[in-house]
């Protein structure tokens, strides 16, 4: 695509300003006269070519140009009869130079924001700049719309139309009908009238749209008064401010490309997600806040970086008012949808306007996405992530997954309410579930090589967090394997409750015959697990039966601060009562002595406490143990039996997820 700049008027309006130079030449700021800036903003829009017209102080214009050493190839073409002919016969005079090519085509007393000419550019058809919002000029241009479609343009129209100014991007066929006919007119002696005269009477063949610009700047300097207006107006463009937010810890060219649109609309401020935000939103982050704040404050055009905390922009919106938000398209339907609905309701509430750009499908966009989340499952990236959670976040929470798809299902669940995005930290590899998914019973009868095959097929498809039950960990000496076998595996934590014997579920409680091992003897075996790791991140957890056994309080918090001063990185207690007291009360009395060492629930009976009280109570870690195993029978059970009662399938389909939905949430590799 070429420019073409239209500079070879008089200018004699603008009096004293222009009796030493073309009147592109005037100053509109201390560093750019408008021709100066309409160039810049060409280059920087990836034009190269530019075929200039020129009258009077030709010479001066072409020297002009070539002094601003700009990467642009300079055709100066100059109308001899400048002074008695419009410029629909400068258009004539380069009529080689301009046929047969795409154009962005303009008069060169126009001033006009970058954001203007990129999105005009972008149009997909010829257009012409129009604005809905300003007001209709007596004797300027104006456009006569239709259909979005401009039928006529002059300065004696006033039904149907639109405020219009001489920017045009068109398209090499519509180009050349308008050449076609212009060149007709000057052959005909027709050349003191404007290039439109002849544009409106093709209209029905030549196709161009009306390109709304509404309040941007985009107008020409005519008169002295002109450009005080036009001063005023960039410096406004120059102070307004615009926000974007960013969550990615791996900047790449659509990145940049979208920060240089948004920096063209004023100065740019940009809300950095926190860890917090991000983890709840889409993925763990691989680069922490502070870094990827500094990576996004050293990148070209933006004025600010700040941090929002949530999701949700509510909150900065409302702090820094910006006139501009900048978004891509892709938040318009889906998950996203909510977060944008909020974003128009603040904006209304004072006035800012929302700008959405397409967003980028570029195959190496998602290519680099995957890599991100395959570094993510990685063992040695995803083995110290529970703990970066929970320092980063005071608490988490785990759901039960007992193969890939389950592994899948915890993974990618995810809820929007209130502004904020909920889903689960990390995934609870329980013996229960582990044995019941294989129809055995939970008594340690699956052996732990096939239970570590439970977690390669979770750790194939998924990157969050895995928290192991460990059930009594076995004697010390496998319990040392076992701790190595995991942590090689990338397993963030494993629990083993402080039992010996043939392992009887918690939940029979003192209904059956279950055996506390000795303090001492427990607290050898959390020491031997932590003198066999290899990494720090690796976390031990001891879990505590003494409730559950009924064996009172105090001795639960005796077994409590013995196993966290042998070594145990975190400590669960556990309880089969309906009632939370209990569990309350342990963790009231193990947090006078101990702020620190992370405490574990597992809150299958007592299931009516919110997360956010076990938070302000001092637990770091709720699992949910089973509830995917347990929802999951149920349903198989009810469609097994509609199929036997109808003697066909169509009855079960309502009580079935789609396959199309299920392979979704498969990855493709």
């Amino acid at each position: 695509m070429i420019a073409l700049i239209l500079n070879s008027g008089l200018g004699h309006r603008m009096g004293v300003l222009t009796s030493e130079h073309p009147k592109c030449m005037t100053e509109i700021s201390s560093k750019d006269t408008i021709l100066s800036r309409q160039l810049k903003l060409l280059a920087a829009a990836g034009i190269d070519e530019v075929i200039m017209t020129t009258g009077y102080f030709d010479d001066v214009l072409v020297n002009y140009c070539k002094s601003l050493e700009l990467p642009l190839k300079y055709t100066f073409v100059n109308n001899p009869l400048y002074s008695q002919t419009n410029y629909i016969y400068s258009i004539y005079c380069a009529r080689e130079y301009i046929k047969d090519e795409d154009i962005i085509f303009m008069h060169g007393d126009l001033v006009f924001e970058a954001s203007v000419l990129d999105d005009i550019l972008s149009f997909e058809n010829s257009c012409m700049k129009v604005s809905s919002t300003l007001p209709i000029p007596k004797k300027d241009f104006k456009a006569v719309v239709r259909n979005g479609r401009v039928q006529k343009v002059g300065v004696e129209f006033f039904t149907d139309v639109m405020e219009a100014q001489a920017l045009y991007k068109l398209k090499k066929n519509d180009w050349n009908l308008w050449l076609d006919k212009i060149c007709d007119f000057c052959e005909s002696d027709r050349r003191n009238c404007y290039a439109e005269v002849a544009l409106n009477e093709i209209t029905d063949d030549c196709v161009i749209y009306a390109f709304d610009v509404e309040n941007r700047l985009c107008m020409e300097i005519d008169i002295p008064e002109d450009l005080a207006v036009v001063k005023t107006k960039l410096a406004e463009v120059e102070n307004r401010t615009v926000y974007m937010c960013f969550s990615t810890d791996m900047i790449h060219s659509g990145h940049i490309a979208i920060i240089k649109k948004a920096a063209k609309l004023g100065k740019l401020t940009i809300g950095v997600l926190s860890d917090e935000a991000v983890a709840s939103f889409k993925r763990y982050p691989l680069l922490p806040f502070e870094e990827r704040k500094t990576l996004v404050e050293n990148i070209n055009g933006v004025n600010a970086v700040i941090e929002q905390k949530q999701l949700s922009y509510a909150e900065n919106l409302r702090l820094l008012k910006p006139e501009y938000i900048v978004h891509g398209d892709d938040w318009r339907e889906g998950f996203q949808k909510p977060i944008r609905d909020e974003v128009t309701e603040v904006l209304a509430e004072y006035g800012g306007k929302l700008v959405e750009y397409p967003y980028s499908k570029d195959a190496k966009y998602t290519d680099l996405e995957k890599l991100s989340r395959a570094q993510l499952g990685m063992p040695d990236v995803r083995r110290g992530r529970l703990r970066k959670l929970l320092g980063m976040k005071g608490f988490v929470n785990a759901i039960e997954a007992h193969s890939g798809i389950t592994g899948l299902i915890a993974e990618k669940t995810t809820v929007l309410k209130d502004g904020k995005t909920y889903q689960f930290d990390a995934m609870w590899v329980s013996s229960l579930c582990d044995s019941t998914a294989k129809g055995k019973p939970d008594i340690e009868i699956v052996d732990m090589t096939s239970r570590f095959r439970t977690i390669d097929d979770i750790m194939e498809v998924t990157t969050k967090p895995i928290i192991f039950d460990g059930d009594t960990g076995g004697l010390t000496e496998h319990f040392v394997y076992t701790v190595k076998s995991l942590e090689r595996m990338g397993v963030s934590m494993v629990i083993i409750e402080d039992k010996t014997g043939l392992k009887k579920n918690s939940l029979f409680g003192t209904e059956v015959e279950q055996t506390q091992d000795t303090i001492e003897n427990f607290c050898e075996k959390i020491k031997s697990g932590k003198r066999a790791q290899k990494t720090k991140e690796f976390m031990i957890c001891a879990r505590i039966e003494s409730l559950i056994l009924e064996r009172g309080m105090e001795g639960a918090l005796e077994r409590a601060f013995a196993f966290s001063g042998a070594g145990a990185d975190a400590i669960m207690i556990h309880s089969r009562k309906k009632d939370p007291s209990e569990i309350f009360e342990f963790v009231e009395k193990f947090r006078a002595q101990d702020k620190i060492t992370p405490i574990v629930v597992v809150p299958t009976s007592y299931n009516s406490v919110t997360e956010e009280e076990f938070k302000k109570r001092g637990v770091n870690v709720v699992i949910y143990a089973n509830h995917l195993t347990r929802s999951g029978f149920p349903a198989m059970q009810n469609v097994a039996k509609s199929i036997l009662t109808h003697h066909r399938s169509k009855e079960a389909d309502d009580m079935c997820m789609p396959i199309k939905d299920i392979i979704t949430l498969i990855p493709e590799e």
